[in-house]
């Protein structure tokens, strides 16, 4: 199925783009380690699902078109990013005791890094309304129910997020793992994460409404 290729191309080259899920990964794997980097894996795929969901019901159009919601929507989640990024930065230590050991990661810890990647991702009304205008146009009239065919991209989609955020949960894993024993190299890079997630929220809180 052609479309369907392309589509996953074109999944593919916007999730390499940088972008606050994929640093909330990289930074969650360093801090927290592979566990809690899967678990934001999993709140991202929940709220990417949530988003095509609400793609499907029309309620994107609501945020395209609603110029309140819209402004409301998003600089709740500018705030939360910036939030984020400013806890990042107040962090003693990007590495906790015990990483270079692999201590065991306490059950709370992967609920909050699930919660974290879920509302990452669904505070962003750029992410819903990404899906609303990427969808429909791989839709065919010659392809069988709308529904389905909605049902089968949505599903691709949030497919494919899962694997590109896997590769970019174990890479922070790794660096998490190389900076066990370089106080200079964590600080660096905890503002480097910091600085960037603020940098997000900046950006979302300044962004244009879509029309």
């Amino acid at each position: 199925m052609p479309e369907l290729t392309l589509f996953v191309s074109a999944l593919a080259i916007a999730y390499l783009i940088p972008g606050p899920d994929m640093i909330l990964l990289l930074q969650t794997g360093a801090l927290g380690g592979r566990r809690q980097a899967l678990a934001t894996t999993v709140g991202l795929a929940a709220a990417r699902a949530a988003h095509v969901a609400l793609a499907a019901l029309g309620l994107a159009a609501l945020l395209r078109t609603s110029p309140l919601v819209f402004e409301a929507v998003r600089l709740i989640g500018a705030a939360y990013l910036a939030w984020l990024g400013y806890g990042i930065l107040r962090a003693h230590s990007l590495v906790p005791a015990g990483k270079a050991e692999a201590a065991p990661t306490p059950a709370d810890g992967i609920r909050l890094a699930a919660v974290r990647g879920f509302l990452t991702n669904l505070l962003n009304p750029k992410a819903l309304i990404f899906c609303s205008v990427l969808l429909p146009q791989f839709l065919r009239p010659d392809g069988g129910p709308l529904s389905a065919q909605f049902l089968l991209l949505g599903t691709v989609l949030v497919a494919t997020g899962i694997a590109f955020d896997i590769q970019y949960a174990l890479a922070g894993d790794r660096v998490g793992a190389f900076l066990a024993r370089r106080p200079l190299w964590q600080r660096l890079q905890r503002w480097l994460f910091g600085s960037l997630l603020i940098g997000f929220g900046v950006r979302l809180a300044l962004a244009e409404r879509p029309v």
